[in-house]
């Protein structure tokens, strides 16, 4: 269960008396005379006097009021949560790491630029692309950047036409915001009655207008797009090009690679698949690979090895320019880097096995209890999409509702009402680090919802019930967002928050 605990329990600022101290500064240095003028001095800074064992257990019931990859099953379909093995943590934490800076000269810092060239070297064998910028801080950057080569390209041909990129009604939403965010207009095309992209749609969408196709594999539903070769075909044929999104290449790794499917830009989260932290805000990483006729529109600099040194490559005179500070998140690439190095390429793809093995457990465990359905094809790769809807229909309990009863079995909900082509969407994906137990009773928890929504559908309506904050007013949270702790002691004083 999450921790219980008082959602109106004192702010560290409330906390504490006068003369409790918990730190004590070495005495001033007497015999140094500093003039301080008036104006600039600080007045009081209104820190609270608090004893050592106060501030420990302030922030340890803080902590165990919170809920990561290290507290149990993460499972957001499409983010894969993967756990972030903590020899990562110990190299990128490493002072040769954390004090290597970007302007140093290319000779002090040969290691940190090996590392850059071998991690490009794993992720062009693990893709099928022949060169890699790792500038990209996410997913949503590495997108941008793959669209924006592919926008230079055409351009450099003259091919000035080509203002559309084509987008399956099942992508990432950051699919079409990052086409549009290049200057290009989104066509839609839609799934046919197995999950997939429709070949004749798409035959229909793509002309001399079409710059290219932006398509996960396998696709946001968890499926393999069987077609791929023949969507590679209809899209070059018509003069456009392939983009992967890897969001999802955990479900694949060590068993097909985008660049042997037909894709001509790739980008990777390294923060998803090669297990570095994820959310949070950051930081991520999110390389992008480009097969050879396109690396001359890499962002700057690259990083190149001429068989004795390491150095960094401005001479791109087709570059699309940086996207990113300096060379992208160091301390990210080490961690990827180390994964990949410990896993090895059995490593990685028994990962992937046990990937798409645990989604397709936790599938037939769940398939056939009442209020949940499985759309489109039964066999998944690394996630499963189920449907609330005949729950929604029956009782009225939604896939919010079920997300929100979850939190009482000290569980995190999945993705819900993504993608969008599922209505009341749970979208699950358990990862390879999950165990047959804890899949078990993810399983079992959905199960006890199930029979609530029949029996007693209010209660699970009302979820969630065990933890330190009941349900939000999801409008009233995004229109007045409490954000800094003086809003909400202000708040409080009035009388006007209810959580």
């Amino acid at each position: 269960m999450f921790k219980q605990a008082r959602w109106d329990e004192p702010l560290i600022f409330e906390l504490g008396g006068r003369g409790r101290v918990s730190f004590t500064l070495p005495e001033a240095i007497e015999d140094i005379d500093v003039q301080i003028p008036e104006e600039l001095k600080r007045g009081s800074l209104e820190l609270p006097e608090l004893s050592e064992p106060e501030v420990v257990k302030h922030y340890t019931r803080l902590s165990e009021m919170n809920y990561g990859v290290d507290s149990g099953i993460y499972p957001l379909g499409s983010c894969t949560m993967k756990y972030n093995p903590k020899i990562n943590e110990e190299l990128a934490g490493h002072p040769k790491v954390t004090y290597v800076h970007p302007y140093q000269d290319e000779r002090t810092v040969q290691g940190a630029l090996q590392v850059m060239w071998e991690l490009e070297q794993w992720l062009k064998e693990v893709t099928g692309m022949d060169r890699f910028t790792l500038q990209p801080a996410a997913g949503a950057n590495g997108e941008f950047t793959g669209v924006m080569i592919i926008r230079a390209y055409h351009l450099d041909r003259g091919d000035t036409k080509r203002d559309e990129i084509i987008v399956p009604d099942s992508a990432h939403g950051t699919n079409p915001a990052s086409a549009a965010m290049a200057g290009f207009k989104v066509i839609e095309i839609p799934s046919n009655e197995q999950g997939m992209v429709d070949l004749e749609a798409l035959r229909s969408a793509v002309s001399e207008r079409t710059a290219g196709l932006m398509l996960t594999n396998p696709n946001t539903l968890g499926i393999f797009e069987e077609d791929i070769l023949e969507i590679a075909k209809i899209v070059h044929d018509a003069g456009g090009l392939l983009y992967y999104d890897g969001a999802n290449l955990n479900g694949i790794l060590g068993k097909v690679r985008p660049g042997d499917m037909g894709f001509d830009v790739v980008h990777i989260n390294l923060h998803k698949t090669f297990s570095t932290p994820h959310g949070g805000g950051g930081p991520g990483a999110g390389p992008v690979g480009v097969k050879d006729f396109l690396k001359d529109y890499l962002p700057v600099p690259v990083v190149e090895y001429d068989g004795e040194k390491y150095y960094l490559n401005y001479d791109l005179p087709k570059s699309i320019g940086k996207v990113k500070e300096f060379y992208g998140n160091f301390g990210v690439l080490v961690k990827a880097l180390t994964y990949l190095k410990i896993m090895g390429r059995q490593g990685l793809k028994e990962a992937s096995e046990i990937a798409v093995l645990n989604a397709n457990y936790l599938g037939k465990k769940l398939k056939g209890t009442k209020g949940y359905e499985l759309p489109h094809k039964e066999l998944r790769k690394h996630e499963v999409v189920f449907s609330a809807e005949p729950m929604k229909r029956d009782t009225g309990v939604k896939a919010l509702d079920v997300a929100k009863r979850l939190l009482d079995h000290g569980l995190h909900a999945p993705t819900i009402y993504f993608p969008l082509i599922v209505h009341e969407a749970l979208m699950i994906e358990p990862t390879e680090g999950v165990t047959k137990e804890e899949l078990d009773a993810y399983v079992d928890a959905l199960k006890r919802i199930s029979e609530e929504a029949y029996s007693n559908p209010e209660l699970v309506k009302s979820a969630p019930h065990n933890t330190a904050v009941r349900r939000v007013d999801d409008v009233l949270a995004t229109k007045r967002p409490v954000i800094t702790w003086r809003m909400y002691r202000k708040l409080k004083e009035k009388g006007d928050i209810d959580i």
